[in-house]
């Protein structure tokens, strides 16, 4: 089945993603850290240090107690940015810094879901205005990311209005199963952390996607696929094994289908009563 193309006979299904060494081989938001420095946005101690937190986090990730203070800190640290300074920043930025670092087989994966029919959502705690834009380039259908809190004059305020973390993950997704009629049970989950536990639990088919080492534990006692992502790829030099039309393409095919098979019935129509 077609992405966009919906089966009736049969509920839908998605196929959730976390971000962040799931899809991408860094952490979103710390790869953008350069960019913001050239940006005027931090300082050279702020990029230094998120050079260093991006170490700690491809050396073996973030555990919970990590993750608060990572959160409180990127919090404060955007105190007073422009949100659409930031938003520029990652557009202008976006394929140099994170095109080469996705993952050849989660764009495989993103791939096989949307031609089996299925809806492809991207969950990650990093913040919308670096998520989207990714989602975007990667063909996701949804995105569930951090939102912080913009003021008055258009900057953030340093507080977190929603934070995708933990068992708000699982949340959301049980949220969009209920709004998009998906069934749960025949969807899909993909993460790397522990700290995701809730959202693969909340699936019938979770995957541990370079697990962590507690993660890949859980995994291992409950019977859950391990997987090894460990090509990254740009997405233009890829050649995948197939191609699926975009939505609009796929409406202006069945609408130029729908006109065809009309004309041919009222051809074939007047040929029959010339002939008789």
């Amino acid at each position: 089945m077609l992405r966009g193309v919906e089966n009736h006979s049969s509920p839908r299904a998605a196929a959730f993603f976390d971000l962040d060494k799931t899809v991408i081989a860094k952490s979103s938001t710390l790869t953008f850290s350069k960019s913001f420095y050239q940006g005027g946005l931090i300082n050279r101690r702020a990029a230094l240090r998120t050079a260093y937190a991006q170490f700690v986090f491809l050396a073996g990730g973030l555990d919970h107690d990590q993750m608060e203070r990572m959160r409180e800190y990127l919090s404060a640290l955007c105190r007073g940015w422009n949100v659409q300074q930031v938003r520029e920043i990652v557009a202008e930025t976006l394929h140099e810094l994170i095109d080469p670092i996705i993952y050849d087989e989660a764009a495989s994966l993103i791939e096989e879901h949307h031609a089996a029919g299925r809806d492809v959502v991207i969950v990650s705690t990093s913040g919308a205005e670096v998520v989207e834009p990714i989602g975007e380039l990667l063909g996701a259908d949804r995105v569930v990311a951090t939102r912080m809190i913009v003021g008055d004059d258009g900057c953030f305020t340093g507080e977190v209005e929603y934070y995708a973390y933990g068992p708000t993950k699982a949340e959301a997704i049980r949220e969009l199963a209920a709004s998009e009629g998906y069934d749960l049970d025949r969807c899909y989950a993909y993460s790397d952390s522990a700290t995701d536990l809730p959202m693969l639990q909340a699936v019938g088919h979770p995957h541990a996607v370079n697990p962590d080492r507690a993660l890949r534990r859980e995994a291992f006692a409950r019977g859950w696929p391990i997987l090894e992502f460990r090509h990254p790829v740009r997405l233009k030099k890829r050649l995948p094994a197939f191609s699926v039309p975009s939505r609009p393409a796929l409406v202006a095919a069945a609408a130029i289908g729908a006109a065809a098979a009309t004309a041919g019935l009222v051809w074939y129509t007047n040929r029959r009563r010339g002939t008789a």
